[in-house]
């Protein structure tokens, strides 16, 4: 199974100290990712947001600086808002990405989780679901290797267009990133895409229906087995107190923010730990009990990858380094 980290470039206060500028918090992910490599870890993904609180707007380009310092990871998006880009132009940004990298972009399309990029770039939520269908229809049909003739409801039609740069040797690797809708897992298995599971809630072991549901699509599109892959909320330190320690606080902090604007409660210390339990969504704690942990997930979902996010609130960049350091030295080889 792949092991990764995910990030979405968080811009919180870290303790005492004032939340980094968005140029400061770019750089230590390019730093952070370059860890991930030299770990010996498999993926790392940057996700788009359009707020305040997240300096990573454009993943590609974070991806492409990530790409010019390492030789092996995979680098994805986690996740590209198809519904509120052009397909034409997210296409063109990672087959680039791809290009730079050496064969090593994919691209995780999501209906986002936050809805700030509807207005920016012009789109009405009341086409939340059309948008994404249409637009997935489009990017799908681009990274085929014949010229386009399209025309939908969203952007300007298209007559015998390619669009370049073309990747080498492959198709550009799309995933579809859910976060627990049936209507997602069956669209994902029917076109035969990777599926990827957002789980930062709840027990995991409650989306096994989803993975079936997922496989069951697979075999009535007439394809093989795909990936399997979660996203998930997580810290490793060299003891559990310290874990806690370093991890809670900013947690808190980022789910209550976001908790206000959703109407969930505040995070407590109960909550915290119900969701840190075996049982539970965190994977917070020493290297042993995480990688029990994401093993006891993997087996129950049949994972190909699992990805985790960290800097859920922002963490020091000390911290998040060592944290890399052992999930490369100490988590991945009981997973592996």
């Amino acid at each position: 199974m792949e092991l990764g980290l995910t990030t979405f470039a968080e811009l919180y206060p870290v303790g005492d100290r004032p939340a980094p500028s968005a140029g400061q918090r770019l750089r230590e992910v390019v730093d952070e990712a370059v860890a991930t490599e030299r770990a010996g870890l498999d993926v790392y993904g940057v996700g788009e947001h359009h707020r305040a609180d997240f300096a990573a707007s454009a993943p590609a380009v974070v991806l492409a600086a990530i790409a010019a310092r390492t030789e092996r990871i995979q680098l994805t998006s986690a996740v590209t808002v198809l519904s509120s880009d052009d397909p034409v132009r997210v296409y063109q940004d990672f087959a680039t990405l791809d290009g730079l990298s050496g064969g090593r972009a994919e691209l995780m399309a999501g209906r986002g989780s936050f809805t700030e990029s509807f207005p920016l770039f012009g789109y009405d939520l009341g086409d939340y679901d059309e948008l994404f269908e249409e637009k997935l229809a489009l990017l799908l049909r681009l990274r085929e290797d014949e010229p386009v003739t399209w025309s939908g409801e969203f952007r300007a039609p298209l007559r015998d267009a390619v669009a370049y740069p073309r990747t080498d040797d492959r198709p550009l690797p799309v995933w579809i990133a859910v976060g627990g809708s049936p209507e997602s897992v069956i669209r994902a298995g029917l076109l035969g895409l990777p599926l990827a599971l957002a789980i930062i809630g709840g027990q995991p072991a409650r989306f096994r229906p989803l993975v079936d549901l997922y496989h069951r699509a697979l075999t009535e599109g007439g394809h093989e087995r795909q990936p399997v892959a979660v996203h998930a909320h997580g810290y490793v330190a060299d003891t559990d107190e310290q874990a806690v320690a370093d991890f809670y606080q900013p947690y808190a902090l980022a789910m209550s923010t976001i908790g206000r604007e959703r109407g969930w409660g505040p995070m407590t210390r109960d909550h915290f730990a119900a969701l840190r339990s075996q049982s539970g969504s965190l994977f917070v704690g020493t290297p042993d009990y995480v990688a029990e942990k994401i093993a006891a997930v993997r087996d129950t979902l049949g994972l190909d990858r699992f990805m985790l996010h960290t800097s859920v609130g922002t963490l020091p960049h000390e911290k998040v380094l060592h944290n890399i350091e052992l999930l490369g030295a100490k988590v991945a080889p009981q997973i592996r």
